[in-house]
């Protein structure tokens, strides 16, 4: 059992529905497969499930967790900082995925 270190500039949404909830209501949470440390109280740019930024939000809670099913989870709460620009969410976009997620195809 350990704990994966997610990088403190990415929180990428692999779930349409919860990255909805967010930029809708200004407050939402994402779940993770595995105990994950994210990095509470800092501000961090959103992806969405196509590694595109779409915004910059800030990490209130990390809960590492076992549910029910035995499976290690983690629930991340963010509220809403604002939507990132045209310009700005292209440049964040392409930075993360020469840093982050690999170069495109």
């Amino acid at each position: 059992m350990g704990f994966q270190t997610e990088f403190n500039s990415v929180c990428k949404f692999k779930s349409s529905q919860e990255l909805y909830e967010l930029l809708e209501y200004g407050r939402g949470k994402m779940v993770k497969s595995g105990f994950r440390v994210y990095p509470t109280g800092q501000k961090v740019i959103a992806y969405n499930p196509e590694n595109q930024a779409v915004a910059i939000v800030k990490i209130l809670a990390s809960i590492a967790e076992i549910n029910f099913q035995g499976e290690e989870v983690t629930q991340v709460e963010m509220e809403l900082v604002r939507k990132l620009t045209e310009q700005e969410a292209a440049v964040q976009t392409a930075l993360a995925h020469e840093m982050f997620f690999g170069e495109r195809s």
